[in-house]
């Protein structure tokens, strides 16, 4: 029997979990799942045999590594910064590793060590990163391997609300993690090629910045620039392509409402507000805007917004942005931690909603002189507030790498990502099972 150890059984983790279980009896397999919230674990578990839950500190070195020591495998589903502690431990112990997130320097400065122990750490498994580099991979050695060049790469992606559940003037509620929607963006310019130009944006005019794009059968979208496209000339072995980016999709309208949380100053995240504890969402609204003795807050407001933006009032509007209701729970709150409490407030998954995960791809490549271009789409529609399409799309392509690594069937060693044909060909076959899909279409374009 092999052992597979799961830290942490968020949002996130539900799916992975379910799979693992499901696939148990076949694979021989006993899953050991960490998480604070004991009662937490035992939901998932769901009563199976297969199962086994655990509650410790999954951050202590201490208290973890004798539960590595009795792993095959772990999959660390821990917040990004805490991999590096537990890979540590599995290069010492010899037990292969998974996360879904993306390799920081220091992981992959244990490349080597992780290749001397005989191990795997796969890194980048889940959707974004993770199926965006597999589901472009197969088309980019596609291309190459009938002697086509590719030119141009743009890929977007986005976590949405799905269309049965879209009931709210943003067309949006939280799939993930608020906090890192509220600072979406921060940290330095979006970099990216095009047409051989380099391009900056910087955060303050990021959302003001946009690609317009639609889906067959699920209407339109935009895209802002993520932070880092260069990057994956590397990751996608495309050195020398002329344009490359990669980005974040929202419904129209959205983003040009949020750049007014930007300008005013509310996603700011570097200090705390005094006496957050009093504001109401009126008067946290009133502090970023001038005083003046005869104007409301909803006139000073609109006054801000300007005419070219007047038709997004309604959104702020319904946030109950302009309401005197106290704001519980929040002391020595930066803008940004109050923002985050008056929408996760409003933009919540409800009983009954499903999310919706969007990926676009487009593809350019010359072949034979001729230019051709290559669209890729996949949209997947969630179970419920449990099995969420960002659950499916983040958990399921971790668990089947899982199997592939306990199973043999997967080679590497050291510290990688799934871009090799034997990694992600097995995978997206069997996403497809799961109802995620990608829909190819090509054109002759000169």
């Amino acid at each position: 029997m092999k052992t597979i150890l799961v830290l942490g059984a968020g949002l996130s983790s539900s799916s992975m979990i379910r799979y693992l279980l499901e696939n148990a009896s076949v694979e021989d397999w006993q899953v050991r799942i960490v998480d604070r919230d004991l009662d937490l674990v035992n939901r998932k578990i769901n009563g199976s045999s297969f199962g086994t839950a655990l509650a410790f500190n999954a951050l202590n070195a201490d208290e973890r590594r004798p539960e590595i020591e009795k792993a095959d495998l772990v999959i660390s589903m821990l917040p990004a910064r805490f991999h590096i502690g537990v890979a540590e431990d599995c290069i010492a112990l010899k037990t292969n590793l998974i996360t879904p997130s993306y390799i920081s320097p220091e992981m992959r400065a244990l490349d080597e060590k992780a290749k001397e122990a005989g191990i795997v750490i796969m890194n980048e498994i889940g959707v974004d990163p993770g199926i965006d580099h597999m589901s472009a991979m197969k088309i980019i050695h596609e291309i190459q391997e009938k002697g086509g060049k590719v030119t141009s790469f743009k890929s977007y992606t986005g976590g949405l609300i799905a269309p049965e559940s879209d009931n709210n003037p943003w067309n949006y509620k939280f799939t993930w993690n608020p906090r890192n929607v509220v600072l979406a963006g921060q940290g330095g310019a979006a970099t990216f090629l095009r047409n051989g130009m380099y391009k900056y944006i910087p955060y303050n005019r990021l959302f003001g910045r946009l690609d317009y794009l639609s889906v067959d059968g699920y209407g339109d979208f935009v895209g802002y620039p993520n932070r880092d496209s260069l990057s994956y000339r590397e990751t996608y072995q495309l050195e020398g392509i002329e344009t490359i980016f990669r980005g974040t999709l929202r419904r129209p309208g959205y983003c040009e409402a949020w750049d007014v949380f930007i300008e005013l100053g509310m996603t700011d995240d570097t200090y705390s507000m005094v006496k957050t504890e009093k504001l109401t969402p009126r008067t946290f609204v009133n502090s970023f805007l001038p005083y003046h003795k005869d104007r409301s807050v909803e006139d000073k407001f609109k006054d801000f917004l300007r005419p070219e933006r007047m038709d997004s009032f309604e959104r702020f509007e319904w946030l109950g942005l302009f309401k005197n209701e106290p704001l519980i729970g929040l002391e020595n709150a930066s803008p940004a931690q109050v923002l985050q409490k008056i929408l996760v407030d409003k933009l919540s998954l409800d009983e009954g909603d499903k999310d919706m995960i969007v990926m676009v791809h487009e593809f350019e490549y010359v072949l034979n002189g001729e230019t051709s271009k290559i669209s890729s789409h996949m949209v997947n529609i969630g179970e419920d507030r449990t099995y969420t399409s960002m659950s499916n799309t983040v958990g399921l392509p971790a668990a089947i790498c899982a199997k592939m690594i306990l199973n043999g069937t997967l080679a590497s060693k050291g510290v990688t990502l799934p871009v090799q044909k034997e990694v992600y060909t097995p995978i997206l076959k069997e996403l497809e099972e799961h109802d995620i899909r990608f829909i190819e279409k090509e054109l002759v374009i000169s």
